[in-house]
């Protein structure tokens, strides 16, 4: 176990979604103003089953997701949640923060499509600038709609290159969908300099860690744990050096491991795959990026490593990543 406060190690968090880093007291505080009621699960998460390897188990996950959506009414609450965050992590270590979004899910209260990013890299500008935390933007796509929709947010990124969206996603039930049928999305975001950063490999099997790979030309993969099943994967993600982010305490609450002793973070350090530790929803699952290193019981040199992965895979401009890897050094010379 570590013997110093993680805290102190310099990090980067690259798996966190919008709404999901929301405040549970923040989630409370809208609702009361707002007069709206909150479902047991929200209130209490340990009050309700989050597997989402059963047949309704993903629906009832996202419900939960959605209603909590539903406080974010306008520009006020989004600028307040995107602060937040930012404060939330730079109390945690992080140096450099990608925050993930889905921008369908906020443009009819916000304006449109176009809105919705210049408002969260407004924020993250300001909450940047007072909280020492470098940040980028990630816009994803649902792959449970049309793909059509996909170019649409592809071409929606291209437009904010270089002015904090650094990448393209795919989020939401990786049951669902054809991951073949978003090529063309992910073409057009890598050819503008974006990162391309789907989800797989957590609810599906290495196939589709694999199909990430070879169709959408995937930089980092969101999760990506199943890739231990198949050692030939393991052997093309760590020449390629394709980070997972796994994030050991939502795939215990998802029902994909039974508990973060099972998660295969060291395995997959062991087969040379860079992994970047991740919090996800942080409002569901109720565990931070600090509580997620926690769970997987690490060493002070295991901790490191996997710091230096994070910020290995991030797109950090050079400069901070050299300032943060050499803090990252100086941690682990301490010991």
């Amino acid at each position: 176990m570590p013997v110093r406060d993680l805290r102190s190690l310099p990090k980067a968090h690259l798996h966190l979604h919008l709404t999901g880093g929301m405040r549970p007291s923040t989630l409370l505080e809208l609702a009361a103003q707002q007069g709206r009621q909150l479902p047991a699960g929200l209130v209490d998460p340990s009050s309700v089953d989050l597997d989402a390897t059963g047949l309704r188990g993903w629906h009832k996950f996202q419900r939960l997701y959605d209603c909590a959506r539903t406080v974010l009414t306008g520009e006020t609450e989004v600028r307040r949640l995107v602060a937040e965050i930012v404060e939330d992590q730079a109390a945690e270590g992080v140096s450099w923060l990608e925050l993930q979004v889905e921008p369908s899910s906020y443009a009819g209260r916000l304006g449109g499509l176009h809105r919705v990013i210049e408002v969260l890299l407004e924020e993250l500008q300001d909450a940047s600038e007072r909280h020492g935390v470098g940040t980028g933007l990630i816009i994803a796509a649902n792959r449970t709609r049309n793909p059509g929709e996909a170019e649409t947010h592809a071409r929606l990124a291209r437009r904010f290159v270089g002015q904090g969206v650094i990448g393209f996603g795919l989020s939401n039930d990786e049951t669902r969908g054809d991951t073949r049928d978003f090529q063309k999305a992910f073409r057009l975001a890598r050819e503008a300099g974006l990162i391309a950063v789907p989800h797989a490999g957590e609810l599906r099997g290495p196939g589709s860690v694999r199909l990430a790979l070879e169709q959408l030309g995937a930089a980092r993969i969101g999760h990506g744990v199943r890739s231990v099943e198949d050692p030939r994967l393991l052997e093309a993600l760590a020449l390629a050096q394709v980070a997972c982010e796994v994030n050991p305490v939502s795939n215990v609450a998802l029902g994909v491991h039974d508990s973060t002793a099972q998660s295969p973070v060291l395995a997959l350090r062991t087969a040379g795959v860079p992994v970047a530790v991740g919090a996800d929803d942080p409002l569901l699952f109720r565990a931070s990026l600090l509580d997620n290193y926690r769970a997987l019981a690490l060493t002070d040199e295991q901790a490191a490593d996997l710091a230096a992965c994070s910020v290995r895979a991030s797109a950090a401009p050079e400069p901070v990543k050299e300032r943060l890897l050499a803090g990252i050094q100086a941690w682990s010379d301490t010991a």
